[in-house]
């Protein structure tokens, strides 16, 4: 414990700050990542649902049926709509109002990865301040002057540190987001695609469609 307290005093006070910085970065990658895994879940639920669903009514099952979330509220302005252009101008609306819920507080884990390491940087600084001092002192031993410089680096070490862990989080969080607005996208399409288009047939199907007519004439 001295020894944490000795080099938090070398660097003037700033390795104090990285353990709060740590535990905020913990904090909101854990809380984000819970919330995140949850939204992914429900929306395979409800693509689930709407996988062999016809007609405005099913649909309006499967919606009663599916939990909160960014899907259901997509699900829910295309079920609103009246046609194909207003179905794909609310969804995209709903897109557009769920998307701050998504990335909520993700920037907190953005704004650690590069503040860690300038905290780190200004704690290195301050220590190799003091580790220069010393060389006033024509007593002072070489080994002592490398030891404040060692000490001193501390800092950058911490800074880097959880700004790697940062990262990790940040990128695998965005992720994440991004699979929730494909998701968010699969439903769109598929619900306007089940009101308001008709499903192709393929070439093959069409050819045998007119034989079968032909054959009954």
């Amino acid at each position: 414990m001295n020894v944490l307290l000795h080099l938090a005093a070398v660097s003037g006070g700033i390795l104090y700050l990285m353990p709060l910085l740590l535990l905020v970065v913990l904090f909101v990658a854990l809380e984000r990542g819970w919330a995140l895994a949850l939204l992914l879940r429900r929306g395979d639920a409800l693509l689930r649902d709407l996988q062999d669903t016809r007609g405005r009514e099913a649909l309006g099952r499967a919606l009663a049926k599916a939990s909160s979330g960014p899907q259901r509220a997509v699900l829910t302005a295309v079920l609103g709509s009246h046609d194909l252009n207003s179905g794909e101008a609310y969804a995209e609306e709903a897109m557009l109002a769920q998307a701050p819920v998504l990335d909520r507080g993700l920037w907190i884990l953005d704004t650690a990865v590069t503040l860690a390491p300038l905290l780190g940087l200004l704690g290195t600084i301050i220590g190799m301040f003091n580790a220069f001092q010393i060389l006033g002192n024509p007593d002072t031993a070489p080994t002592a002057i490398t030891g404040h410089v060692a000490e001193a680096l501390v800092a950058t070490a911490t800074g880097l540190a959880i700004a790697i862990i940062g990262l990790v989080f940040f990128n695998g969080l965005n992720q994440r987001v991004r699979l929730v607005l494909h998701q968010m996208e699969r439903i769109k399409v598929g619900t306007l695609n089940r009101l308001y288009r008709q499903p192709v047939s393929a070439p093959g199907e069409a050819s045998v469609s007119l034989l079968v007519r032909r054959g009954e004439n």
